[in-house]
């Protein structure tokens, strides 16, 4: 774990080969500095918290 909130320093590529946006059923990508998963087809951000991935729409950040 990289520090208090528990998130971690890198993600488990096998996590990211099952895991797909549900909005788009796409392919996700690590942003470690965010600590997010991206959709770049959705262009939304989903966050990670307490090394758990939110993969809600709702709580998704929208990307520009």
């Amino acid at each position: 774990m990289s520090d208090a909130f528990h998130t971690p320093a890198s993600v488990d590529p096998r996590l990211l080969e099952v895991l797909v946006c549900p909005v788009t059923r796409g392919r996700l990508t690590w942003d470690r500095e965010r600590q997010e998963l991206v959709s770049k087809g959705a262009k939304l951000a989903y966050p990670i918290r307490d090394g758990v991935p939110i993969m809600l729409a709702e709580e998704a950040r929208k990307l520009e």
